[in-house]
């Protein structure tokens, strides 16, 4: 078993080391009963133990009871979360599954950043691309957002897309940077604001 760090524990390293292995081969979280058996064990406990253990020191973010939630932490790179993509077209399935870090320190400054690749031209006009990356801040207080803010918002059974906001009476309206989009017309309560445009990443 390749050694990751001196402070885990045996026991501690094997899982670890079979997790990252499983969410690189499977992108998404194994369960606490496929943990036992792979750890040959017969109980939950001592994986829950290791699980908190490895919380505890930096390596994985859990929250406890919920075995979907795991994530790994990389502790050698400080990037940004990757948390999937966002849709600049129709809409989208968002994901929450963290597979690699955007590695841009000067914006660490800001907290909670993540970043989203863009699908589709919708925000074409505002020079955000197919394939960029875009840096957003959490927003803590949707009902301070400015019209003119570009947002990530999820729409639930339909999924995440980018646009410009626009609030108008009590109707909320999410537009696109690009004429061929209808803007998408919802009520406040029916729409998820996840964040507002930081930075956008274009790699050329």
């Amino acid at each position: 078993m390749e050694n990751y760090s001196g402070d885990l524990t045996e026991a501690q390293n094997e899982l670890y080391g079979w997790i990252k292995n499983y969410l690189k081969d499977f992108q998404h979280s194994p369960s606490i009963r496929q943990m036992m058996q792979a750890m040959g064990l017969k109980s939950p406990a001592p994986i829950q133990s290791r699980l908190k253990h490895l919380q505890e020191k930096g390596y994985i973010s859990w929250q406890e009871g919920k075995a979907r939630t795991l994530q790994i932490v990389d502790e050698l790179t400080e990037g940004i979360p990757i948390m999937g993509s966002v849709a600049a077209g129709g809409l989208i399935e968002t994901y929450n599954d963290v597979n690699e870090n955007l590695d841009i320190s000067e914006v660490l400054k800001k907290k909670d950043v993540f970043a989203l690749t863009v699908n589709g031209d919708s925000m074409i006009d505002a020079c955000i691309a197919d394939g960029d990356m875009v840096l957003m801040e959490p927003i803590k207080d949707s009902y301070s957002l400015r019209n003119g803010t570009i947002v990530s918002a999820m729409v639930p059974g339909l999924g995440t897309t980018l646009k410009y906001f626009v609030k108008k009476d009590n109707k909320i309206f999410l537009e696109a940077a690009n004429p061929a989009y209808e803007p998408i017309e919802l009520n406040l309560e029916e729409v998820v604001f996840q964040g507002k445009l930081l930075a956008v990443w274009r790699k050329i």
